[in-house]
């Protein structure tokens, strides 16, 4: 089994619901959640859509990278994602942040997700489940967090 990270994002529709039935549909497809965010209410990137609630999770699986990535394509689909403009609205975003101490880069998946280290809306919900230092990048989600100037986190919800 190996631990891994996860995001997760949502704008569209019942938001919270939209997380709680991602994370729920994650143990259905052999991705065991061991930790949970809270959910952050952030403003949207890029602006002109409307505002994401985000969360994290940290998990275990046998699955491997590419298998990982299928299942949270699947888990988005059944939750109403269709194809649509890049960093557009979305009723479920779901993105391996790490998978192990693993470095990936190839055209369908980069690991650790690129631009961790400036996305407060990852950051803030990724310091709720760890506190010392993330995997591959030594540093620990609070650390970042803080160089951002916390920028972004609006509001916490119970998830």
């Amino acid at each position: 089994m190996t631990r891994v990270y996860l995001a997760l994002g949502s704008n569209l529709g019942d938001r919270l619901a939209n997380l709680r039935a991602a994370i729920a549909s994650l143990d259905e497809r052999g991705i065991a959640v061991t930790a949970r965010s809270s959910a952050w209410e952030t403003p949207p990137v890029p602006a002109g859509q409307p505002p994401f609630l985000n969360a994290a999770v940290a998990a275990e699986t046998a699955l491997d990278p590419p298998s990982l990535l299928r299942e949270l394509k699947a888990i988005e689909h059944a939750l109403g994602r269709r194809p649509g403009p890049h960093w557009g609205s979305r009723p479920i975003d779901l993105d391996i942040l790490f998978y192990g101490d693993v470095r990936i880069e190839t055209p369908e998946l980069t690991i650790p997700h690129p631009r961790i280290a400036e996305r407060a809306f990852v950051l803030a919900p990724l310091s709720d489940i760890t506190s010392g230092p993330l995997p591959v990048i030594a540093l620990a989600a609070i650390d970042l967090l803080e160089r951002t100037g916390l920028q972004g986190a609006v509001r916490r919800f119970a998830l």
